[in-house]
């Protein structure tokens, strides 16, 4: 397919940022019965299923950010002339065909697509059965997007395979596939990296650490805390684990308070053998519970009895997406950032920033754990390969 300009792309995304304000209320009726159809078993699926107006409000406004986004594609990197008159020139290019293996966010199948799309690249849709009625709804929007402005609608696909059928794509496509992003479960993740044969980015797992230094300020220990775990539990910005000092004053009276107030919105509090003795909470029975991410009302909570061992901790259960340090030593801070081995670091903030658009991305196509090509939340500009123009006039080697 030949590259589409800057001009058509802009054009499609505000044709689909129309399409889903005029669609508003048919998306939240489709998205209904998707609702209707789930038997509810995965508290964090049905948050993530779930479309009402807030997300459609979203929705619009990724749409809206993106089309007023420079072009990713292009953009020159590295510009060098050769003492024989070669002229090189590095630019950013798009991949050309990207996978978005989903489960159960029809926003995914906008704000993701439309990430892919504006960097240039066709589209490639797999969400999960669970949300197919909205998904279907949405990709119907992005071909009328397209027809609206004389665009092939073959730059939107919606892959509507079952597992075994996404198996063989993945094994053997049908056609090229340049990259694949899965966004889900770790289940989901393994899946595609088992089966893929072109490049993975991996996406969404997240087992986010918080650790309350012994210099840490409690009242806003206890504030991160309950919002990082609290706020979205289906986010996989949100905290999972907890980590305090055991040289923290009022060690036993900060602990009681917190266990208490996440009693108060019903998590489970896991305890590991030193907080056995705290009441409401269970003691953790197995290490690997270190290793698991929730998406659910379930914290761990752990002592610990210096950085290092919390930095060690950290760098060998996480899942490489998000780490918290709560201190009022700056030195320490910087220490504990420097040395912990996740995606986003972060000194007396929640986690729940980990995000394309809370850092100024304008919105991310997933949260990478992986190292290449890009670490953390994938924004428009990350979402390019490069390529090489070189220009001469019969110089030979």
């Amino acid at each position: 397919m030949n590259p589409l300009s800057i001009e058509k792309r802009n054009l499609v995304l505000h044709s689909m940022a129309k399409l889903v304000e005029q669609e508003r209320s048919q998306i939240i009726l489709t998205n209904q019965e998707d609702l209707l159809a789930y038997d509810g078993s995965d508290l964090a699926m049905e948050e993530r299923l779930k479309v009402d107006d807030k997300k459609v409000d979203e929705m619009i406004l990724s749409l809206k950010q993106l089309a007023s986004q420079e072009d990713p594609v292009g953009v020159e990197r590295f510009h060098f002339v050769h003492d024989n008159g070669i002229k090189v020139i590095n630019k950013t290019a798009a991949f050309g065909t990207i996978l978005i293996i989903y489960e159960s966010r029809p926003d995914v199948t906008i704000e993701a697509g439309g990430i892919a799309f504006k960097s240039g690249n066709k589209i490639l849709l797999k969400g999960g059965k669970e949300s197919l009625r909205s998904n279907l709804k949405i990709v119907d929007l992005w071909h009328e997007a397209l027809q609206e402005n004389a665009v092939s609608k073959d730059w939107v696909e919606y892959l509507n395979y079952t597992r075994a059928e996404t198996q063989a794509f993945l094994e053997k496509p049908t056609q090229k596939v340049d990259l694949i992003v899965p966004r889900g479960g770790e289940k989901l993740i393994e899946f595609v990296k088992q089966h893929a044969t072109c490049p993975v980015i991996v996406s969404g797992r997240g087992n986010n650490f918080v650790y309350v230094h012994k210099d840490a300020d409690t009242d806003l220990a206890l504030k991160v805390i309950l919002n990082a775990k609290t706020s979205k539990i289906s986010a996989c910005n949100a905290v999972d684990k907890v980590l305090i000092d055991s040289k923290l004053p009022n060690f036993e009276g900060f602990t009681a308070i917190l266990i208490e107030e996440l009693k108060e919105y019903n998590v489970e509090v896991i305890v590991d053998e030193s907080l056995k003795n705290f009441e409401d909470t269970e003691t953790l029975q197995s290490e690997d519970i270190w290793y698991e991410e929730f998406l659910d009302y379930k914290i761990v909570i752990g002592t610990i009895d210096s950085d290092e061992y919390a930095i060690d901790k950290i760098n060998k259960y996480c899942g490489g997406h998000s780490a918290v340090i709560i201190t009022r030593d700056d030195k320490a801070a910087q220490k504990f950032m420097d040395a912990v081995d996740t995606a986003a670091v972060y000194q007396n903030a929640s986690t729940r920033f980990t995000d394309g658009g809370q850092f100024g991305l304008g919105g991310e196509l997933a949260i990478s754990t992986d190292k290449l090509h890009q670490r953390g939340p994938i924004g428009l500009q990350h979402l390019v390969t490069n390529k090489w123009y070189v220009y001469g006039d019969g110089q030979i080697r």
